[in-house]
């Protein structure tokens, strides 16, 4: 096989930085919707020759065949593997492939067609095979509330092989997460998804629910994170935050600039993987090599599971893995598990010389791991490690970037920021710190969370549901295995539901509000449909007693102990950038000045 059986549109060079790059190597600019399916290290030129798209009118302008890129490249850099196979077959195997592809997107239009009421959603046509893929924008949640400003509330949008429907007002995502929870409760496993997690079963996010799932929730929810889960731990987030406390004051006394994002992702962390295990890892080396392997990993995994992949939008090509993002997410998770398992094994051997272990989260699996399970469902090592995971990938990011969120938008609206650390000097005063006790007084604290959580959700897309059976939502036809999305980040700025939704406006929760919304007195539970952080339903988030309370701690102590600049001549970018969990495009670096009365109450 060679690359001149690549369809002759654009020829891919795999490669971050190929060398001798010119104008007809450097990487294709898409107008403003670069494709989100473009694997980032890709390149892309034009073959020699007269090959140019055609197209019908300067209305219909031409696209770049995007979905070329999977193919291309996999024909491309699997070329080498292909030698050492007899080329007709391989040849017939992949083109074998795109037929059932095709095969599968036939069958399942004339599955769905019919649109309109007690038909699919109305929604964008596509083209055939490809449905819409050629024409998504990066920003997903921006996109497809455009959609729903022009399809209404309940859309459908064809993405290669899969139907996703897309649910953008709190009326209907109360069908979905309330009303038909048990129906909606599945979710559709991204290829990679189910590589890192074990298969997919093995966890809270993926697995389906059932037995196995009530107990992974219950062992995480009751013995991690409940209230009284989270006070036996509190010793160890508090020796975290000094930690960082330190840290920011010695920036602060060489005039440094501080990457917040960066260190609260530092700082989540090192209190989550305390949270889990103690800290009882070895020495304080061994503890931050941990560490410090953790951050990369993590970010490798947001990265991967952000990322497109052909396999998701053809499934039938998923045994492929054309973009190699399986046999990364292999290699990642191999990583992990090699952690993890040297942490059980120290944990294993303490416990079997008699050491008095911590009664932490990690011991607390590894008796439940030993008695099997419950009764109704088994309890393996492998359950061990993919608890570990969720917990360590589903807290860390999420909060982090909240907490660089809040700053941001708080450093934007001074008058807000002063009002918080007002609170914070009446009831915390400047001569001493901050403790999670003072959280229950910080009231309008509390609002400026809330109110960064309805405006930057950490997830914007909730994880997608995946409907068990053929159902309606809004009088249309949902047929099941379909994709199904809740806009979080656009229900809650629906401007029928909020006053000035794109406005940063905090009072709008307090009980006596005078911004016309009334005083929303709304929690985290989702129970209010038009607010909804952490989802709702059954499936709702299980960290969030523990987010909260990192949230407010980490905004609370960042005020309370200094005030913060930009640097000499920065502007402040507010952003977004679409991932699987939202971030600032531009990282938010400040710089501290100390404000608490003595230095030593800096000191770790």
């Amino acid at each position: 096989m060679s690359t001149t059986s690549v369809p002759r549109i654009f020829l891919l060079r795999a490669g971050s930085s190929p060398p001798g790059r010119d104008k007809r190597d450097a990487p294709v600019r898409f107008r403003s919707r670069p494709h989100a399916a473009i694997s980032t290290n890709a390149y892309w030129r034009k073959p020699s020759g007269k090959h140019r798209l055609a197209h019908k009118s300067s209305q219909d302008p031409p696209r770049t065949i995007a979905v070329c890129f999977s193919l291309s490249q996999s024909l491309a850099t699997t070329t080498a593997a292909c030698a050492a196979m007899d080329a007709a077959t391989s040849t017939t195997l992949l083109y074998g492939a795109l037929l059932a592809a095709a095969f599968l997107y036939v069958a399942t239009l004339r599955r769905g067609r019919g649109r309109g009421e007690g038909g699919l959603p109305p929604g964008p046509r596509g083209l055939p095979l490809l449905g819409s893929l050629l024409s998504l924008d990066p920003d997903l949640h921006t996109y497809f509330a455009g959609l729903a400003d022009k399809y209404g509330p309940i859309f459908s949008i064809r993405l290669g092989s899969k139907l996703g429907i897309v649910i953008t007002s709190p009326a209907l995502a109360r069908e979905v997460l309330r009303d038909n929870d048990l129906i909606f409760s599945n979710r559709d496993i991204p290829d990679a998804a189910r590589s890192i997690s074990y298969g997919g079963g093995q966890n809270i996010v993926w697995n389906p629910v059932g037995p196995t799932w009530r107990l992974l929730r219950r062992v995480c929810v009751r013995e991690m994170l409940s209230p009284a889960g989270l006070q036996n731990v509190h010793g160890l987030r508090r020796r975290e935050f000094r930690a960082t406390l330190a840290h920011l004051h010695s920036m602060a006394s060489a005039g440094k600039p501080v990457d917040v994002g960066a260190q609260m992702f530092l700082t989540t962390m090192n209190v989550i993987t305390c949270t889990l295990w103690g800290g009882n890892i070895g020495t304080e080396s061994e503890r931050t090599a941990v560490g410090k392997e953790f951050r990369e990993l993590v970010a490798e995994i947001t990265e991967m599971l952000g990322a497109p992949n052909v396999s998701d939008f053809f499934p039938a090509l998923a045994p492929f893995d054309l973009q190699g993002i399986r046999k990364k997410s292999d290699a990642l998770k191999e990583r992990f598990d090699e952690i993890f398992g040297r942490i059980i094994e120290k944990r294993v051997e303490a416990d079997q010389a008699g050491a008095d272990t911590a009664e932490d989260f990690l011991e607390y699996m590894l008796k439940m791991e030993k008695e099997g399970g419950d009764g109704k469902a088994a309890f393996t090592m492998t359950n061990v490690k993919a608890l570990l995971m969720d917990m360590v990938v589903g807290g860390t990011e999420t909060t982090s970037n909240t907490v660089e969120w809040a700053m941001a938008e708080m450093l934007q609206n001074r008058r807000i920021l002063r009002k918080v650390q007002e609170e914070l000097d009446a009831v915390v005063g400047i001569d001493g710190v901050v403790e999670e006790s003072d959280l229950p007084q910080l009231h309008y604290l509390q609002l400026v969370v809330k109110e960064t959580l309805r405006l930057h959700p950490a997830l914007p897309l909730m994880v997608p549901h995946c409907p068990s059976e053929d159902t309606t939502v809004g009088g249309h036809r949902v047929p099941a295995g379909s994709r199904v999305f809740v806009n979080a980040w656009a229900i809650m700025r629906d401007p029928a539901a909020w006053k000035d939704p794109a406005k940063f406006i905090p009072e709008r929760f307090a009980s006596q509000a005078s911004d016309g919304d009334g005083g929303r007195k709304v929690d985290f539970t989702g129970s209010e449909l038009d607010y909804v952080p952490f989802g709702s339903g059954r499936r709702i988030c299980a960290g969030i007693a523990m987010a909260e309370r990192m949230t407010a701690y980490s905004v609370a102590m960042l005020l309370q102990a200094f005030d913060w600049e930009l640097p000499e001549g920065a502007a402040l970018d507010l952003t977004e950038k679409f991932g699987i969990v939202m971030k600032k495009a531009t990282p938010l670096v400040t710089v501290p000045t100390p404000r608490l009365s003595r230095p030593e109450l800096y000191s770790a």
